[in-house]
């Protein structure tokens, strides 16, 4: 699990990306809108990936839990 300071400030990161998209897209070329939305995407599935992981860490031994029957064995 990611620590709280790091969730933090990846939230306090993802919030000033998504202002510098809004002034980009008014303001900049398409290429350093597209970049920044990567950065963002980035941070989004880093978070996404980190939970998944931690169920899959915790997962009981032949359960397959909410992954329907994928752990099956």
């Amino acid at each position: 699990m990611l620590s709280s300071q790091v969730q933090e400030n990846l939230k306090e990161a993802e919030g000033c990306l998504r202002n510098a998209l809004h002034w980009a897209a008014k303001n900049e070329r398409p290429v350093v809108c597209t970049t920044i939305s990567k950065v963002i995407q980035e941070i989004e599935t880093l978070q996404s990936f980190d939970t998944l992981m931690d169920k899959l860490e915790n997962r009981i031994q032949g359960d397959s839990g909410g992954f329907g029957t994928f752990f099956r064995e």
